[in-house]
């Protein structure tokens, strides 16, 4: 099990899937579903985002499918976070730096532990008084 980012050789997930027609509706829906008002907060720094502002993260790639020949995109809800692109690059290399993360945790219990130290570090702290 790994959940570091492969580079170099060819990624599908990254050049096939997320270019495919089958994830931008399954996005579509998530933000139509999640969004008020067209806007969803950064799971990381809990700013405010517009679909084209943030990325979805896969917290799990069970519904991510290729049956004959054709992409599907069945993933949960729950299986996707809203981040923006720097949070979202900034949740991989967590993930990606960290081997215990990125070799010994499932891609559930590594995304829920980079998340919960972005959020310690990017959030505002909340007056004490």
């Amino acid at each position: 099990m790994s959940n570091t980012r492969r580079t170099g050789l060819k990624n599908l997930y990254r050049d096939e899937f997320l270019r495919s027609r089958a994830w931008f509706a399954r996005r579509e829906r998530w933000f139509r579903d999640h969004g008020r008002a067209g806007r969803v907060p950064c799971a990381a720094c809990g700013t405010v985002g517009s679909k084209s502002d943030l990325e979805l993260h896969h917290i799990d790639y069970r519904g991510v499918r290729i049956i004959r020949g054709e992409w599907q995109a069945w993933e949960d809800d729950d299986d996707l976070i809203a981040l923006h692109p720097y949070c979202h690059e900034l949740l991989h290399r967590l993930i990606d730096r960290d081997i215990i993360l990125a070799k010994h945790r499932t891609r559930r219990q590594a995304s829920a532990h980079a998340l919960h130290a972005l959020q310690q570090k990017l959030r505002p702290v909340k007056d004490a008084s």
